[in-house]
């Protein structure tokens, strides 16, 4: 089955939001809404939808300020963005398109153009290099599809996950730059498990921006897990900047490695998005 691509709509006119959540719903979109720019901001942190249709004219922060907070941030900065408004002033496009906006549609407004110029933003977005920029490793639909194609085969397999607990919390004391040098440093240190201990078709990718899953086999997963577990736990410390080791890993910019894993043996998955929710509840299992 394929999956929905996600749209959030962020309209504070409710009746037209309630439109374009019904039409995009029959086209095949899975909706999400907003009528308030604070909450488009959280809920795409908690929820990354795949395009933001945007309006301009928002009860609180203006749809101006909801894209350049998505920009700053790494887990939604390249969510193509539609701006839907009644502004036609050229200097109001020249404004969206420097914040990165991929088209600018006023009202009133051809939902049939509207339709289209969805469908191209979702199309050119699914062309782009699906990589982390951190760690150039795969995320999103890559590894789902990686996934989606392990659960369907018929070989044994063997998934760890392996994810940072408290990373959010550790880039909020010391920075972006900070909490990047974990995740490239984790990164290598798995990929070097991998090279060394693992086989050719082996592959490593992001879950989310912390959460990481291995796909190997059960011939190889065993000595992968202890060689992560063993050496990356004991560099966790290593990675804060203040080098207080013990005051840091006790206060709220502790971070902890967690590690769980799931055989072809332990049951029947048809969904990707339940397969790593069982994948995540096995690390929790084993904490």
């Amino acid at each position: 089955m394929t999956e929905k691509s996600q749209i959030l709509i962020v309209e504070d006119d409710l009746a037209l939001s309630e439109m374009l959540d019904a039409y995009f719903r029959v086209q095949g979109y899975d909706i999400q809404t907003a009528a308030w720019g604070e909450d488009a901001v959280k809920q795409s942190l908690e929820n990354t939808p795949d395009l933001v249709v945007l309006d301009i004219r928002l009860p609180d922060i203006d749809g101006y300020e909801v894209c350049r907070r998505l920009r700053t941030n790494r887990r939604t900065q390249d969510i193509p963005v539609i701006f839907l408004t009644e502004k036609r002033d050229r200097v109001d496009k020249l404004a969206g398109l420097e914040l990165g906006v991929v088209d600018y549609i006023t009202k009133p407004f051809d939902i049939q153009e509207l339709r289209l110029r969805v469908r191209n933003s979702l199309r050119r977005a699914e062309q782009l290099p699906l990589v982390n920029p951190v760690t150039n490793l795969p995320e999103g639909k890559l590894i789902n599809e990686r996934l989606r194609d392990m659960l369907a085969g018929t070989a044994k397999w063997s998934v760890l996950f392996v994810g940072i607990q408290g990373l959010d919390a550790f880039r909020d004391t010391y920075g972006f730059v900070a909490s990047d040098d974990v995740l490239r440093g984790v990164a290598l240190m798995m990929n070097n498990a991998i090279r060394e201990l693992g086989a050719e078709t082996d592959t490593i990718g992001h879950l989310t921006p912390a959460n990481f899953a291995i796909v190997t086999d059960t011939e190889h997963a065993a000595a992968i897990r202890e060689r992560i577990e063993g050496r990356v736990k004991r560099s966790m410390d290593l990675f804060h900047p203040s080098r207080e080791a013990t005051a840091d890993t006790t206060g709220k910019s502790a971070m902890k490695l967690v590690v769980g894993q799931l055989n072809s043996t332990d049951g029947t998955y048809e969904q990707v998005d339940a397969f790593t929710k069982a994948l995540e509840a096995s690390a929790k299992l084993s904490e």
